[in-house]
């Protein structure tokens, strides 16, 4: 019988001496490298760089090509650093950041202030020690290189086929950081029912924060039919969006500053006007007091990031008033309307229920909570 404990340390060290391998490899692969630079094989295969030829026909990564350069480019520069290595007391990553670190500040690099540091440190985390001292030894230089950083930023906002908003873009260091600190809180599950990836509590979250928690500012156009959800009527138009549907309208009509639109069967305009159904004022303020937080079963998202949703919808008839109105997180306020749920009171509770589906039973509620029976 195979004693695990026994196998597991056989495994421990044969990595370890693995790594070690690798580590003397990659050592000497950075020196071919540099040699390599030297010739003019590459340009006689016509890349543009020896690093170009190295990165495809040695199948690697830029960032593992350059690390390869560096190494093999101040290697004398470093020799006790190297000596570490091939002692197993630090590894190749280590060297590579000691290598950029010693191109980056040029004359003023000293290994014996920084060695220790590699000596003490996991390769993460010597890292951020290397981005101190450049800083203690051209803090100039350094923040020229921060600037550079902001020049290069940018956002990108394309609109897909779909309809679906593409993202891409570059956020300087601080910049990114205020983002992230901004949205981690928002990102954050809203209860143990919450089924979300990360992914998607981030982009949950970039909604909320691009509102700051007030009720969007935004033109409808639609039919009375669509307002309505009436059977046969068209889509609904917003800017910078591809046409809503009608329960996405009723939503946004719950709580948003909506400048409407509306059309007759023949696409005259027969009405434009801002709505006065908006939970604002003082009915905002004393849904805040009462509600707290979203109303929605487990979900404690605060008030300030709350829509106010009319349980009984305007449209219908519905009051807009304390009675008839609550607080509800936007994802949850999407399932009230985009996801067919319907919220009733029982006994002061509010209650989801959900949407039923003609070839079955109703879908198992967002929270252990369901509406006793006979409540509906």
């Amino acid at each position: 019988m195979v004693d695990p404990t026994s196998h597991g340390e056989d495994v421990a060290l044969r990595l370890i001496e693995l790594r070690r391998r690798i580590d003397d490899l990659e050592l000497e692969f950075s020196r071919l490298a540099t040699e390599f630079d030297k010739t003019d094989w590459w340009d006689n295969e016509g890349f543009n760089t020896a690093a170009d030829w190295i990165r495809l026909n040695c199948h690697m990564n830029s960032h593992a090509v350059w690390n390869a350069f560096a190494v093999g480019g101040r290697e004398h520069d470093m020799p006790a650093t190297t000596t570490a290595m091939r002692s197993g007391e630090i590894g190749f990553a280590h060297v590579a950041t000691m290598a950029r670190t010693a191109i980056e500040v040029g004359g003023a690099f000293d290994e014996d202030r920084l060695l220790p540091l590699a000596l003490e440190n996991s390769p993460g985390k010597f890292f951020h020690k290397c981005i101190h001292y450049r800083h203690a030894v051209d803090a100039e230089g350094y923040s020229r290189d921060q600037e550079k950083l902001v020049e290069e930023r940018g956002l990108r906002l394309n609109t897909a086929q779909d309809g679906c908003l593409l993202i891409s873009g570059l956020l300087d260091p601080v910049g990114g950081a205020a983002v992230r600190t901004a949205l981690e809180p928002l990102a954050q599950p809203s209860g143990a029912h919450d089924d979300r990836s990360r992914e998607q509590r981030s982009a949950d979250a970039l909604v909320e924060l691009s509102t700051a928690g007030r009720p969007a500012e935004i033109q409808v156009t639609a039919t009375i039919e669509t307002l309505k959800g009436m059977a046969g009527a068209a889509a609904a138009e917003m800017e910078f969006s591809l046409p809503i549907s009608s329960a996405t309208v009723r939503r946004l009509a719950c709580d948003c500053s909506v400048t409407r639109v509306l059309l007759s069967e023949d696409s005259n305009v027969i009405d434009v006007g801002r709505s006065k159904r908006l939970v604002d004022g003082a009915l905002r303020k004393a849904l805040a007091v009462r509600d707290k937080h979203c109303q929605w079963p487990g979900c404690e998202r605060p008030a300030s990031w709350c829509d106010g949703h009319h349980i009984v919808h305007w449209v219908e008839g519905g009051e807009t008033n304390l009675a008839n109105c609550l607080l509800l997180c936007k994802r949850h306020h999407r399932m009230a309307h985009e996801g067919g749920w319907r919220l009733v009171r029982v006994n002061g509770r509010v209650v989801p229920v959900a949407p039923t589906i003609t070839f079955g039973l109703p879908r198992v509620a967002d929270d252990s909570a369901r509406a006793p029976a006979g409540a509906v």
